[in-house]
């Protein structure tokens, strides 16, 4: 069996994308997580039909929807016009 075609080998590569977002936040794994979703969910789907049937595509639908989805991403936790990031001056200890 080619465990490119399993839909649970890409879900697995998705959540510990996930995971390493959360501990290491990056800003863009969160993205490549939600492109091995995707491929996953196609692949349970339909299987292969819905991903080209070869290893090259399921590569290409996940780069792509990655890339759309960190897209997405930085526009919708973008810095807003007239905001800006708080900066502490002081401790809270102190």
């Amino acid at each position: 069996m080619n465990f490119a075609f399993a839909w649970w080998v890409w879900a697995a590569f998705g959540l510990v994308l996930g995971i390493l977002e959360i501990v290491l936040p990056v800003g863009v794994l969160l993205g490549f997580a939600i492109g091995a979703g995707v491929v996953a969910l196609l692949l349970a789907l339909g299987g292969a039909a819905f991903v080209g049937g070869t290893v090259p595509w399921m590569i290409v639908i996940f780069a792509a929807t990655s890339l759309v989805a960190w897209l997405v991403l930085r526009y919708v936790f973008r810095l807003r016009v007239g905001q800006q990031v708080k900066v502490w001056e002081t401790d809270i200890n102190d």
